[in-house]
């Protein structure tokens, strides 16, 4: 599906703007289906986002009980730990909202990364109750390497097919991940990229400007089946 490219004048605009979008799906999930299901991504913009939902004019329009929440990929650390996805998440929103703890299925960091993904894709399993492993929403960002959740360049995450998470060592990091693999981010009902900063100008270009998917920037590979793809960009990011 060709992506709908939407750009904001500042960081602000855009912040709201994809806090108005998940909070929207949010809501038509939830009517469509009586439950909605979202995978976050970590970064310091996607922050300020769940940093306004937890605000009080969009927190009291979402019915948070009915919404679940993944990750799109996490750090092998502790939950307590600053560099932790999940308690970046759950300081800026979570702890702000009603939503009980069965709603939130986060990547189990403090475990091996085999351990964390054999997990998580249980943990998929088991909420999807054996049915396709549709995400109503995955919000996604971008790395100045074209690389999106811990899908990198020339990592092995690129070739799981068969899974919908995976462990993935990333050399240049000298890191092991937990990520989401390209199958359940294609098949999701709504992909979101969010991307803000002059340092993304040159790589939203380059991946927008692709004819066909490229594995040396692994965020081309994120083409929905039937879902929509949309990014969401600040006029520093926008490609000129």
């Amino acid at each position: 599906m060709k992506p709908r490219l939407q750009i904001y004048p500042n960081k602000t605009a855009l912040v709201h703007a994809t806090a108005e979008m998940l909070a929207a799906t949010c809501v038509d999930a939830i009517h469509a289906r009586g439950v909605c299901a979202i995978a976050l991504s970590g970064g310091t913009t996607p922050k300020e986002v769940y940093e306004v939902l937890a605000h009080e004019s969009f927190r009291e329009r979402i019915d948070w009980p009915r919404v679940h929440w993944f990750w799109g990929d996490e750090r092998m650390v502790p939950p307590e730990l600053s560099e932790s996805n999940y308690r970046m998440t759950q300081e800026a929103m979570l702890a702000h909202v009603p939503i009980p703890r069965s709603n939130v299925h986060r990547i189990k960091g403090e475990l091996t990364p085999q351990q964390a993904a054999q997990d998580y894709r249980e943990e998929l399993q088991a909420f999807f109750k054996g049915h396709e492993e549709i995400f109503d929403l995955i919000l996604l960002g971008l790395g100045e390497d074209g690389h999106t959740a811990s899908l990198f360049p020339e990592t092995t995450a690129l070739q799981e097919m068969a899974h919908a998470a995976t462990d993935v060592f990333v050399p240049k990091l000298d890191k092991w991940r937990v990520t989401l693999t390209l199958p359940i981010l294609n098949q999701a009902r709504k992909v979101v990229f969010l991307v803000a900063g002059k340092t993304k100008a040159e790589i939203v270009a380059g991946v927008l400007g692709l004819q066909q998917p490229a594995l040396k920037w692994p965020a081309s590979l994120v083409q929905p089946q039937s879902g929509e793809l949309y990014w969401l960009v600040d006029s520093e990011a926008a490609p000129r």
